[in-house]
């Protein structure tokens, strides 16, 4: 069984889908957890260079001794200006692709339960409903580099986006999909409302506003149901 954890910025996504893998190893499931991007090392590569601020990151380009000095600083200032939408689509795409095949697609045949944080709405609502990539180009990359493959269930982990910025920037700098504008977070909690109404079997909405312990056991609920019987571990 295939289950993806979906929300905008403060939504707990990460903290509700280790809570999940917990539970469902100690109900006796064989699982695994992932995360996009990342788990692979091309993914984490493309983690932090889609994530961290563009400043930090290139700050090295400043000092390089294989350029001249006007050429450093023109390197430094291209560098450090934001990845385009199209291009932070490919950059996720990648991740996907190594993810899927090194490890999302072998643990599904293996009759895993596989948790993963976020997968392929969350292109469709940050790049194409947020950043406003065309959703038939996003759609057909996602096809291409996953092969069609969907989830059994995807949790909306739904919150409006002033309260989770809010909450997300009580524990951390603000990354740089955080430090978009207020309307882009509504474009993306909008992407996912409209992704779910077009597939509403798959999809559970949670609300993600509620305590922790609460989010989680509407999660569970959600989850129990389709799960099959688990198997004895050996």
């Amino acid at each position: 069984m295939f289950i993806v954890l979906e929300g905008g910025e403060g939504a707990g996504k990460s903290t509700q889908a280790g809570i999940l893998y917990n539970r469902l190893c100690q109900e006796n499931y064989h699982a695994r957890l992932l995360r996009e991007p990342g788990d692979t090392a091309l993914g984490e590569a493309i983690r932090t260079l889609v994530t961290s601020p563009r400043k930090t990151l290139f700050s090295g380009c400043r000092n390089s001794s294989t350029l001249n000095q006007d050429n450093s600083q023109l390197a430094a200032q291209e560098l450090s200006s934001p990845i385009v939408p199209e291009a932070e689509l490919l950059l996720f795409a990648a991740a996907r692709a190594q993810m899927v095949a090194e490890q999302l697609r072998p643990f599904l045949q293996k009759g895993l339960v596989v948790v993963c944080d976020r997968y392929i709405y969350s292109t469709v609502a940050y790049q194409g409903y947020g950043a406003g990539v065309k959703l038939e180009f996003i759609y057909n990359i996602n096809e291409l580099v996953t092969g069609g493959l969907k989830p059994d269930l995807v949790l909306l982990l739904d919150i409006d986006p002033v309260k989770g910025l809010e909450r997300k920037g009580k524990v951390q700098e603000p990354s740089e999909f955080e430090a978009q504008g207020l309307d882009f977070h509504r474009r993306v909690r909008q992407g996912y409302l409209k992704q779910m109404g077009k597939d509403p079997h798959r999809w559970v909405k949670v609300d993600a506003s509620l305590p922790q312990a609460r989010v989680s056991q509407e999660i569970w609920k959600a989850v129990e149901q389709r799960l099959p019987r688990p198997e004895a571990k050996k």
